[in-house]
Formats: C-alpha cells, structure tokens, sequence
C-alpha cells in the first residue's frame, strides 16, 4: 500500500514540474512517528548525467551568519535506484553522502529529528510542525538551479493548514522553487493556524496580499486587532520606501508562532518572516516590534543585499562587514516604524535612542573598534554555539545596536545639515541597489550619501570616522534639534562597572569585567567572588549597592575578593556611572521651540504612505 501510494505521488510530482528543466529535485516528507519529533524525508533526484553524486546538509541558514550543524539531526540515511534498489552510499562528513555507480534516477531517505522552534532549527511535534529549510533538508551539490517540487504528507485527521512563501500549485500540500536559493530560503509552519489578510496597491496600480498564519491562542477580535497593529507597520515601512517590493507570487507572509512551546527569535526571508515569541499571545503593542524588524528586511538585506554575502554559501559561514546596516539600520527602523505607527510611547522612544547611545559611548566593542569589525564577528556570535569561554565584552559590540546607534546619529545629522532624511538615504539605495537586485559595498554607500547631500566632504569623513573608525559621536548636539537633552543618568553616583552578578553563594562576578571600568583595572574578572569593600563586608548585591551608596567618584577603595579560593586584596578607584540618558525639555521644564517641535514631528510621527 504505501508503495503504490509512493510512486503515484511521484508520479504527480513529476507531471507539476517544467519538463523543460534538466535535473529535478523532489522532496516528500512525511511524519509517522510525529510523538518524537521525527519526520522521513524522500530526496527524489532524476535525469542525472553522473556517476557519483554528493548530498550533504547544510551549516549555515539565510539570515544567521555563524555555521550550526544541522547534520547531527540526520540519521537512518539510504539511497535507492528508481526500482527501489539500495544504492552505494558512503559518508564522506559528518554531514555529507556520497552516492556511487548510480544511473539517472537517485533517492535518498532519511530520518529528520526536530524539537526546537524558531527561526533557525526545526520543530516536528503531534501540535505543530516548523522548518527552517537548511535545518531539514539534505541537497545535491551542483545541483543549484534545478526546479524543486516538495509535498507534504499530512494525515487527514489532524485538519492542518499550511504556511510558506512556496510558490502553491494544484495540490494543496505540493509547493514549488525555482532553484536551492530559493528553497532554502522558504521556512514553514504547519498546523492549526489562523490566518487573517489584507491587499496594498503599489504606485504602479500592482496589488499585493499580506496575511499573518497565527499559531497563538486567542479570540478572533484579539487576532483582527493585532492586524490592524502589523498592518499600521507594514504602511509606515512602505513610507520610508514608496513602495513595497514585488513579491515573488504576489504574496508576503508574516509566520507568526506565539505560544509557549516555541523559543523567541524573528528570522527574515524574501517574502515572509519567521516570528517565534515564546510566550503566551496577549496582542500588546510590544509583541509587534519584531514584526517591524523583520518587515523591514523584505527591503533592506533581502533585496538590498551586501555584495559579500552573495551568494549565500550553505556549506560555511558567511562574513560580511556590511552587517551594521543590514542588521543594524533595520535595527533602527524597527523602533522608529513602531513609533510612528503609535505602537510605542514617546518614554518608550526616548529609552531605546538611550540604549543605542549608550552602546555606541559606553561599551569597549564600540570605542575600541569599527561597526565593520562588529559586523565580521557574525560568524562566532549569530546564535553560534562554543563551549569555552570568550572576550566579547571587550572587543565587541553587537552590530544591531552598533549599527543603529550609527543610523541615528546619520538621521539626525541629515535633517539638520542637508534637509534630508535618513529615509531618503534607503530610499535611494532601494532604487539603485534593491529594486535592481545588484549588491551593494561600502564604498557604495558612501557614494549614495554623497550624492545625497551633495557634500563629498561630508561623507567622506562621516565614513571614515564611524564606518571604517570608530570616533565618538557628540549626540548632545544633534538631538538638542529635536528638543531633546542628552545627559548623565545617574550623576555623581560611584561606579564599578556593569558586571552582572550571581549572589546565590556569596556575590560572584558572572561575566568578564569590561576594560576602563574600576573592577577590570582593579584585576578582578569573571568568577571572583568580592568579599569586601572598603570596611564593609560584601556578601549579596543588595550590599554592593548600599556600600557604593555610601562613597563618591573618585575615592580608592581596598577591594577584598577571592580567586579560585585564594583571598585577594586590591585597591579600586571609583568612578562616575557614564550611563546616559535622553529626556525631552518638556520634562526638565525647559522651552520646546516650534523649530524643534517642528524637527521632532517630522522625524517622529506617521508619514504619508503615496
């Protein structure tokens, strides 16, 4: 029986595909032991003119830049010839096969184990099934731009529904690609969703379709009132670029899993987002700012691509220094689009700008190295998995709030020197560089904001000082524009640095101290735990905050503490907290002009979707 079933949907597989294309790939994944995660995957491959072919997992994901082993989820791996003959198969990696003396036709079968939901692994489960396409499915090297059929085997009883950016065709569970890019960039979620849609018109009078597919408990008003909130971010991206891209099929998918059996992340793709929030849905404004993020990747990184990372490479990381605007400019405009959409408050507002600052002024990875130098890390700090301990601390900054902490300063400078916007400058790089898919470079960049403002000079030094440098940036200046005070947040208060730290069996530093703060010139580092400060002895936090309470910046201090059991004595000189923070003028009753008010509406508030 499940012979016969086998080759007539190969059969139909076979006929949907373009008989014009040379190799043809078809998957067919079924899921009989759904209780343990497992799924079996068919790799159906035909008209090969080789001999030997190598098939192989992938290690890196469209939207991650550090290596996973998706390999390690792979096992019970076969080969067979079209009359249901095992094929030799060796394995030449741990993640790679290799299929001599085989004819034409080739199909490998394995088992796929999945139990972790987000954007970047898979999740198969008797509720729900979640792909990440690199974390599920082996492909045939060389094999690139052969067309993809994919059906899934779903039993009837469960009523599923299905969501992915897959192009559909006549069978409801058989979806096509135009080639592996493509395909690997289609994540999927299966199972009770609840979908809501909505139509935009481009200025060319083209429609396109938006729909969220809910895996998240709620009421019907609760889910139409959350679509009315993405929507609102939808139309204010649209804003920044006057238009939305044209997807592919005509369709953009938001797959938002928001429920406590999945782990939080946001991965973007060309036409949809993976959304997995680990947490019971409640429809808050907060649960909308990754929708904001990752909507905005459907233009800046999915289409306004860094030259370094095309093509992606499957089989490795993919380093690029451009990340601090791919990631970190989206960064930036994740918090200013839900912010003109209404989705957060102006104390709201005034905390993130205070963050990026923060990361920019007050982090050792920001002031002793370039946004390009962050950005390069992606390979080890994107979800990148190590054992042994590392230095970040203190040589990196992450190129999320680098980057946009970059953006912000370049908003404000443009507004206030050029008459232009930030907006403009994105605008411009999708209409040289996103609606005609060429990558861009850094020097591409600089060149587009030295054509927007016309001032060689200005670029010039604003790309070598914060781009290619790593020079501070005097925000006091740019935001006083906008009616807006950059100052101290904790003014005259001792410091000794932002160390986390564990109290459970005495107070113990839980992360490497961070160069220029007194703990770190003291010499005290991750797993140190103090005993004493000055006359006071030092057992919890709390003791650490009333100790600090009772001195000033500047004072030295002996500081008592053991290393691996061995008691120390050191002396500490306390400094000043640096934390900043912005504040508007109307909350230190000072004057907002209209100028001022003028300059923050214009940044701040919805703009015009045309």
């Amino acid at each position: 029986m499940y012979k016969i079933a086998r080759i007539a949907l190969f059969v139909l597989l076979m006929g949907a595909i373009d008989k014009g294309s040379a190799q043809r790939i078809n998957y067919i994944v079924s899921f009989p032991n759904l209780s343990h995660h497992e799924a079996r995957i068919q790799l159906i491959v035909t008209d090969l003119n080789t001999r030997s072919t190598v098939f192989r997992m992938s290690r890196s994901s469209p939207g991650r830049y550090a290596t996973h082993e998706f390999g390690k989820n792979v096992y019970d791996v076969q080969a067979f010839d079209e009359q249901g003959k095992p094929l030799p198969l060796s394995r030449q990696d741990g993640d790679v096969y290799e299929v001599s003396r085989h004819g034409s036709y080739v199909r490998i079968e394995y088992t796929l184990y999945g139990n972790y939901s987000d954007g970047t692994y898979a999740g198969i489960d008797p509720t729900a099934i979640h792909l990440n396409m690199p974390a599920a499915f082996m492909w045939a090297k060389g094999l690139d731009n052969a067309q993809i059929l994919i059906h899934f085997n779903i039993p009837d009883e469960f009523h599923w529904s299905i969501a992915t950016q897959l192009k559909p065709t006549d069978n409801p569970w058989t979806f096509y690609a135009p080639g592996l890019q493509y395909f690997m960039d289609c994540p999927t979620r299966i199972g009770n969703l609840r979908f809501r849609k909505w139509e935009v018109r481009n200025p060319d009078g083209k429609n396109y379709s938006f729909r969220i597919a809910f895996d998240a408990a709620g009421s019907d008003s609760l889910l139409d009132a959350f679509s009315g909130k993405v929507g609102k971010i939808v139309d204010q991206a649209r804003a920044v670029y006057g238009e939305t891209p044209a997807y592919d099929f005509g369709t953009y998918t938001f797959l938002a899993s928001i429920n406590p059996y999945v782990h939080g992340d946001g991965m973007e793709h060309r036409n949809s987002t993976m959304i997995s929030l680990g947490e019971a849905f409640t429809g808050s404004d907060e649960e909308t700012g990754v929708f904001a993020h990752e909507f905005f990747h459907c233009w800046n990184v999915e289409r306004i691509r860094p030259k370094t990372l095309e093509p992606f490479n499957f089989e490795k990381s993919n380093m690029s220094g451009e990340l601090w605007f791919a990631e970190g400019f989206t960064q930036y405009y994740g918090e200013l689009l839900a912010h003109r959409a209404g989705l957060s408050s102006d104390s709201d507002w005034l905390h993130d700008i205070s963050a990026l600052i923060n990361t920019k002024l007050n982090t050792p990875g920001a002031t002793g190295y370039s946004p390009i130098e962050a950005s390069r890390e992606a390979v080890f700090t994107d979800a990148g998995v190590s054992v042994d301990k590392t230095n970040y601390p203190n040589h990196f900054a992450s190129y999320y709030p680098y980057g946009a902490s970059i953006a912000l300063a370049l908003d404000l400078q443009l507004r206030s020197n050029y008459h232009k916007t930030l907006d403009d400058l994105m605008r411009a790089a999708w209409k040289k560089y996103g609606k005609t898919e060429q990558p861009y470079t850094i020097p591409g960049l600089q060149g587009l904001l030295n054509d927007l403002t016309g001032d060689p000079g200005f670029a010039k030094e604003f790309f070598a000082k914060y781009v290619y440098g790593h020079e501070p940036i005097d925000y006091s200046i740019l935001l006083v524009k906008a009616g807006y005070l950059l100052r101290k947040a904790r003014e005259g208060r001792a410091w000794i640095g932002n160390t986390p730290f564990s109290d459970k069996k005495g107070l113990v530093i839980t992360r490497n101290t961070m160069r220029k703060t007194p703990l770190y010139d003291a010499g005290l580092d991750i797993d140190d735990q103090i005993t004493k400060l000055g006359d006071r002895p030092i057992h919890t936090n709390d003791d650490l905050i009333t100790a600090l309470a009772a001195h000033t910046p500047g004072e030295k201090l002996d500081i008592v503490y053991l290393h691996r059991e061995e008691e120390k004595t050191a002396t500490i000189v306390l400094k000043e907290d640096p934390a900043l923070e912005v504040v508007s003028f109307e909350n230190k009753g000072m004057t907002v002009s209209p100028e001022m008010l003028r300059f923050r509406q214009d940044w701040l508030n919805a703009h015009e979707v045309h």
